[in-house]
């Protein structure tokens, strides 16, 4: 498994325009928000009780992430749950609001990230490692940190991977 610096390094490749991750701050929620919107109204039994599929992403997503760092584990772990728990009032309405509204703010999110990476001029990292896909949430966390003065020995490493960033 590649240890958290390569993870978000390896991301890092694909977002050094500043246009892009700004882009990202607000695809990334959105598609995560959306994605547990929808899973939320799939149904799974697990002997006397049941779990819905935003449960199960969500407990899934933050294991990963603490086995590569307890602290962002932590964060993210907060973070999943604060979107889970706002994702449940969209997730009791009537199929067709539920629908529109999931799909709508999935598709919004999306439509963020092409309209960054077409800053940035590369592909999505998705393309290449669909682990991508989970590390995307990871790294505007990170991001964020490392705006805010946190984590500096971690952006320092991500850095070296990934290069400078770009107006």
């Amino acid at each position: 498994m590649k240890t958290l610096q390569q993870q978000l390094g390896q991301y890092g490749l694909y977002h050094r325009s500043k246009r892009n991750v700004l882009t990202h701050f607000f695809g990334i929620p959105l598609i995560v928000f959306a994605a547990l919107c929808l899973l939320a109204r799939v149904e799974i039994p697990l002997g006397s009780f049941n779990v819905d599929g935003a449960q199960l992403f969500v407990l899934a997503s933050v294991v990963y992430y603490f086995m590569l760092s307890f602290s962002l584990g932590l964060i993210m772990g907060i973070i999943f749950t604060l979107l889970l728990v706002a994702a449940q009032p969209i997730a009791a309405m009537p199929f067709t609001s539920w629908l529109t509204i999931g799909v709508g703010v999935f598709v919004f999110g999306w439509v963020l990230q092409f309209i960054g990476h077409y800053f940035e001029g590369k592909k999505p990292a998705f393309v290449d490692d669909l682990v991508g896909l989970i590390i995307g949430p990871l790294y505007v966390t990170a991001e964020l940190l490392f705006l805010m003065g946190f984590y500096k020995n971690l952006e320092q490493q991500v850095n070296e991977i990934a290069g400078p960033t770009k107006a």
